[in-house]
């Protein structure tokens, strides 16, 4: 049972800070960019083909919820599923990146959850029609506290694991990225200019499941835990 309050969450009486948003409202007009289909094994778990370019996606800024909040339980969907990611923050801008550059577009690295509505995801695909909504909903983006990348080994070798109820439910490693981070930064540069602030969600491994109201969910890299969230 987690109990929220206005100061953060209690769980078992033990105090959890939560402050996965501090970045948000430092500044304006930032964009949420995130890629799907990035770790083989989770494209086979959702039957999907693999492509030969990424998937991209785009989630608007409300999707970050309001700093210490936890995650609402969305009341068109019966069927919310948690998606560990590394997420990588964008440092300035920059337009049609060459791969070779794009490491110096990003310093801090943290992780991050792509809530993701799957009934409804799996209505509209069965339609032919887009499916951000089911991916963009307000509060969908949780996004830990960031870690300078000068603190961390190599951004392709990064271990990243999601518990819910202390429990492993997933656990990934940047090298089994099917696109690693500065492909996916040139790639993106060519469709929409990155500006600072932005923050791209790279994917998620194998693993993913449905959330239920009372949960917790604790989200780490290497070893530091980056975030918690509770549904509610």
């Amino acid at each position: 049972m987690c109990v929220y309050n206005a100061k953060g969450l209690n769980l078992n009486n033990n105090s959890i800070a939560l402050n996965f948003t501090d970045v948000i409202y430092k500044f304006n007009q930032m964009k949420i960019i995130c890629v799907g289909r990035n770790y083989a094994e989770h494209v086979k778990e959702l039957g999907n083909q693999q492509n030969s370019e990424p998937v991209v996606f785009l989630k608007p800024d409300t999707a970050i919820p309001q700093k210490d909040m936890p995650f609402f339980y969305p009341g068109f969907s019966n069927d919310v599923h948690h998606e560990i990611e590394v997420v990588i923050k964008i440092n300035r801008v920059g337009k049609n990146i060459a791969p070779k550059f794009a490491n110096t577009y990003y310093d801090e690295v943290t992780v991050g959850i792509d809530f993701t509505a799957r009934d409804l995801q799996a209505e509209l695909k069965s339609k032919g029609l887009p499916w951000e909504i089911s991916k963009g909903f307000d509060g969908s983006a949780i996004v830990g506290s960031f870690v300078s990348k000068s603190q961390l080994p190599a951004l392709n070798n990064l271990e990243f694991r999601l518990l819910k109820n202390s429990m492993l439910v997933q656990h990934g490693h940047t090298s089994m990225m099917l696109f690693d981070v500065d492909t996916i930064i040139a790639y993106v540069s060519k469709f929409y200019t990155l500006k600072k602030g932005d923050l791209i969600f790279t994917g998620t491994p194998a693993g993913v499941g449905p959330v239920q109201i009372g949960d917790v969910l604790e989200g780490y890299l290497m070893d530091r835990k980056l975030l918690s969230v509770c549904i509610k």
